[in-house]
């Protein structure tokens, strides 16, 4: 039943046929969310990328080339010129339309930055200090021209690359309204039609059988329009007949095909029912067979990092995480040279800190490169002894509570035990195979390691920032990483992960010092304070730490040509063509 689940959608027919193309969904990754304004919920690379495919970016910094640059082909923006004293930027809009025949403008561009300014706090995207707080005014100089000012000055390429580049140019004239027939004049604004605006287009956007017919999303600026989206996951493109920007589509129909496992995939695959989809790393031994169906087998690797977040707030184990100690013996009992040797098949490379290892860069500092908690179970179990920990039925307990440095620490109570429980996507074998690895050495140290699966979509929707009250606060660790847990921009600062109250910073993380070196990332222009950055959260652990695997490995069918893998995890349906 499963496999049959899983299989739902395929065609079969693509092979024969150059007008289209079955792209497979990573397994229970369905999309869910077209609305381009992310919020906490709806995380998915998936939603992003079909959303950049409808409404394109103001600035495409992305992986789509080759590399991570600025890939004005697919933007609407055509240059941005940074003041002398950094203070500002003047962005030139391209000379581009709507689907139905109206001028992208610079007001356009102004309507999602009000939507955002008044709604920050429910936007993903949103850091306290940086976007939109950080930019102090929206001057329209005509209609292809606007300047942006910020509070002081900024790196000027994270700020194209890690801000500018979250700005999607909105159709003002179709949906600045508070409900289906209620346009808002510009005369009448203010921040609480923003709020209304938003509520609007975010109740449309939670109404996915209603994608198809609702004239709100037929109003688009990218190359590819929604023909059809079911809430099962799969997903019908169709070229854009009206597209006038840098990337003509050349395949007219692209179908997004959801499956419930990679088994069910990977079965696909076998059939020729999928032209583009992916194999596991413990699938490596069978690539001479689809090599032989005419695929060509190619990893996809990601500019990422991956991790499992801790929940700070959680009433019964908060306390617990709060102790660096504990933080510390967690991380030495995770052996991440063997999982990435053996549950990843060499496809994975060990990750120490909040900056990607799999690629070299020079944002890495060498604390992290050389791993401050090297894996040691024993070692691990002397961090917990040492401070008021004794083993009970295989299971450490809090028998010396206090704050004290030989005691389990401010706000443990005697008799906690070291018992937790991760919310893990399910799926995926690779991941299922991991986690029960680590649940095996972690009760090595005496840590009671429960797990539990679900959709990506339901752990994300499951363990959101709470606050220890709130009853969805009972979720302690958090794992959505199958595919690695994090895609960064260009420069892989940590405001949205990492920062107090950062939008994504999902166990509610918190550290005065690191959120100074996070807001010196964004303005100095040496790396150095990136790997100042790297150092302090290799060390202090807001999270566990764990491989970087590939993206996926792709089974890319000969004579369908991709360009580029984007190391960013996005992919571009208008750079795909057939060549044979």
């Amino acid at each position: 039943m499963l496999l049959l689940a899983g299989c739902t959608g395929t065609s079969g027919t693509s092979s024969s046929s150059h007008d289209s193309i079955d792209y497979a969904l990573p397994a229970n990754f369905t999309p869910n969310w077209i609305l381009p304004i992310g919020t906490a919920a709806h995380l998915n690379t998936n939603n992003i990328s079909i959303a950049n495919t409808l409404w394109e970016p103001l600035v495409a910094y992305d992986g789509s080339t080759g590399s991570i640059a600025w890939n004005k082909a697919g933007s609407v923006a055509t240059a941005a010129d940074f003041a002398p004293d950094g203070k500002s930027v003047k962005i030139t809009l391209g000379d581009r339309h709507w689907s139905d025949g109206k001028p992208i403008t610079s007001r356009d561009v102004e309507f999602w930055f009000n939507l955002v300014k008044a709604n920050k706090a429910q936007w993903a995207g949103y850091n306290p200090g940086k976007a939109p707080d950080n930019w102090t005014s929206f001057k329209t100089d005509d209609d292809r021209h606007f300047t942006i000012a910020f509070d002081k000055a900024y790196n000027s390429q994270w700020m194209l690359a890690n801000q500018l580049s979250s700005i999607t140019p909105l159709p003002q004239h179709a949906w600045d309204k508070t409900a289906a027939s209620s346009p808002v004049s510009d005369a009448d604004r203010t921040d609480a039609d923003a709020k209304k605006v938003w509520t609007y287009l975010n109740n449309a956007a939670k109404n996915i059988a209603g994608y198809q017919k609702d004239d709100l999303w037929k109003t688009i600026s990218g190359p590819y329009a929604v023909k059809s989206f079911s809430t099962a996951g799969k997903v019908v493109l169709t070229a854009n007949k009206k597209y006038d920007g840098g990337e003509k589509p050349a395949i007219p129909t692209v179908n997004l095909l959801p499956f419930t496992t990679a088994d069910a995939q990977k079965n696909a695959l076998r059939s020729g029912a999928v032209d583009y989809g992916y194999i596991e790393a413990t699938d490596l031994d069978q690539k001479d067979r689809f090599t032989a169906q005419g695929y060509t087998v190619k990893p996809w690797s990601g500019w990422a990092i991956t991790y499992m977040p801790y929940n700070f707030n959680n009433p019964a184990m908060g306390p617990v995480f709060k102790q660096l100690y504990a933080r510390q013996a967690i991380q030495r009992s995770i052996d991440q040279t063997s999982l990435a040797k053996v549950v990843f098949n060499g496809t994975a490379a060990p990750g120490y800190g909040p900056v990607p290892q799999a690629q070299p860069s020079s944002f890495l500092s060498p604390t992290q490169s050389d791993n401050p908690y090297p894996f040691s179970t024993s070692a691990a179990r002397e961090l917990l002894t040492g401070h008021g920990w004794t083993e009970e039925d295989g299971v450490m307990t809090c028998t010396s509570p206090g704050a004290d440095a030989s005691q389990c620490g401010e706000g443990v109570a005697e008799g906690t035990k070291f018992e937790m429980q991760v919310l893990s996507q399910s799926g995926s074998t690779v991941t299922d195979n991991m986690m029960s690895a680590i649940q095996s050495s972690l009760a090595k140290t005496g840590i009671k390691f429960s797990i539990k699966t679900a959709p990506v979509n339901s752990v994300l929707s499951q363990t959101p920032p709470c606050t220890e009250r709130q009853p969805i606060c009972a979720w302690q660790l958090s794992f959505f990483g199958t595919a690695g847990s994090w895609y960064f921009s260009a420069f892989p600062t940590g405001d949205s992960l990492f920062q107090t109250k950062g939008g994504s910073n999902f166990g509610s993380y918190s550290n005065p010092e690191v959120d100074e070196l996070i807001s010196a990332s964004t303005t100095a222009k040496s790396e150095q304070a990136v790997q100042d950055y790297s150092a302090a959260l290799a060390k202090d652990l807001p999270v566990i730490w764990l491989p970087e695997p590939v993206y996926q490995i792709s089974v890319i069918k000969n004579g369908l040509s991709v360009l580029s893998q984007d190391s960013l995890a996005n992919f571009h349906p208008a750079q795909w063509k057939w060549t044979s």
